[in-house]
């Protein structure tokens, strides 16, 4: 190897260094900033901090993890679904309905969980319905041609209204190994099996789509549709693809509501906003809000740095309504600050 193509070698791994920290930098200091806060908590915490801590973490951010991966695909192909919290929601009434059977006593109903197995068919249906909800929402927006947050904000009312039928108040149930998947762990109490789950979900369901012809296509039109139909790319199944796996990923974030409570609630997606911050933790995980850009690992990180801020807002003695007004100022700081990045590489381009 001469002197020339050394050189020439050593300036291609800078230019790779410098294309990885330009591409993945802001992912990158998303889990900086959420093991620094990791950190300040493991230090505050007066008792000895340890493995409960570490799996109460987890089981609060689950279900917004997977409402944060939820809307990123959608986001990444260029759309935006409000009706995220709603229907995880619905998902959550609908397993704690039929994970459990109810028998009939003489003073009333008594509910009683259904083996492992039939939890599991249960949740692949439920699954399943999710996507074809989510589907329906793509196919509505390309035939109408309405604006996405129009349609997505029509159905959040819809699948809430249907949950609220389910069920009207909470109950239900799920058997106890299903919510081990929530709150149990595997192998080592330092190891949470909610994030088993979601690494499954990445590497099983994510990565292979992310780099095969559907992905690269949400991708793609998520970038520009006009160039993505010039190279041959169906735009409209693309975007019901996208938002049919947003709706499975809802759908997920459901059966995760399910196994980390116990029981379904018509109000859960509501009453914790997740889809609110389903929208904060895409931007904070550094997916851009014009599409094209962005993946799952950092919308995950952002949704235990957003559980993981109200948790030390209150250990800190901050009353639980500020911590709430605070929290919601920081998404609203976090969705401006995404904004004006956008606005910025806008200009530079």
């Amino acid at each position: 190897m001469t002197t020339v193509e050394a050189a020439e070698g050593v300036t291609r791994r800078r230019l790779d260094w410098r294309r990885l920290l330009n591409r993945h930098g802001w992912t990158i200091g998303t889990f900086v900033l959420l093991f620094l806060l990791v950190l300040y908590w493991r230090e505050s915490t007066a008792a000895a901090w340890g493995t409960f801590d570490l799996q109460s973490l987890v089981i609060d951010s689950l279900p917004l993890a997977f409402a944060g991966m939820a809307q990123a695909v959608v986001i990444i192909s260029g759309g935006i679904d409000l009706s995220v919290g709603s229907m995880m929601a619905l998902v959550n009434v609908l397993s704690a309905k039929f994970m459990v059977s109810e028998l009939a006593g003489d003073v009333g109903t008594t509910a009683t969980p259904v083996s492992f197995e039939r939890a599991i068919v249960v949740a692949f249906l439920l699954v399943a319905f999710a996507a074809l909800a989510g589907a329906l929402t793509g196919l509505i927006i390309t035939v109408t041609r309405i604006a996405d947050i129009i349609v997505t904000l029509a159905m959040l009312f819809v699948w809430g209204g249907v949950a609220l039928i389910v069920l009207e108040t909470p109950g239900g149930g799920a058997p106890q190994d299903f919510l081990q998947l929530g709150t149990g762990y595997t192998l080592t109490p330092w190891l949470p099996t909610g994030l088993v789950v979601l690494a499954v979900v990445v590497l099983c369901v994510w990565t292979p789509i992310r780099w095969s012809k559907p992905g690269l296509s949400i991708y793609a039109i998520g970038s520009s549709k006009n160039a993505a139909f010039l190279s041959g790319i169906s735009v409209s199944k693309t975007r019901i693809g996208a938002y049919a796996l947003g709706g499975a990923l809802a759908g997920l974030g459901g059966l995760a509501l399910t196994a980390t409570s116990g029981i379904g609630d018509p109000l859960s997606g509501a009453s914790a906003g997740y889809t609110l911050n389903s929208v904060a933790a895409v931007v904070l995980g550094g997916v851009s809000l014009l599409g094209g850009v962005g993946g799952m690992i950092g919308p995950i990180a952002a949704a235990f740095i957003l559980t993981l801020v109200k948790t030390l807002l209150i250990l800190k003695g901050v009353d639980q309504n500020w911590a709430q007004v605070i929290q919601g100022t920081l998404i609203v700081v976090v969705v401006m600050i995404g904004g004006l990045t956008i606005r910025q590489r806008g200009k530079r381009s």
